[in-house]
């Protein structure tokens, strides 16, 4: 199971940190990433790490401002969000890949948690 939180209300280049937190499986062997959803669109990949943070992918409308991070040993991901504008309103979603594929096509994930919304005013 994955639990997202941290999510919000915040000003237009303002900032916010995500957190993920497993439980009932480990993740620390998975890719996971970050996605998210906004009202009337479909789901999009944000960025993704590999289960080691060797590899890192950024969808191009974050680079520079989002930061993923995970601690296996805490069963954990994080994304650091700066800079954040208006078109960032979304829910997010973390999610473990659960099985081969790209870690930037959402159908590469398996696991998915709940859901956290971030509106960014402008």
């Amino acid at each position: 199971q994955l639990q997202a939180c941290g999510g919000g209300l915040v000003q237009a280049w303002g900032s916010l940190r995500l957190s993920c937190a497993a439980s009932g499986r480990t993740f620390s062997t998975y890719g996971m990433g970050w996605l998210r959803q906004a009202p009337g669109k479909e789901r999009e990949f944000v960025v993704a790490s590999t289960w080691s943070g060797g590899s890192i992918y950024y969808a191009d409308s974050v680079k520079g401002r989002f930061t993923i991070s995970r601690d296996n040993a805490k069963n954990t991901m994080y994304l650091q969000m700066n800079s954040l504008k208006p078109e960032d309103t979304a829910v997010y979603y973390c999610a473990a890949a659960g099985g081969r594929g790209s870690l930037t096509a959402t159908t590469t994930y398996g696991y998915w948690g709940q859901g956290t919304q971030v509106t960014v005013s402008s």
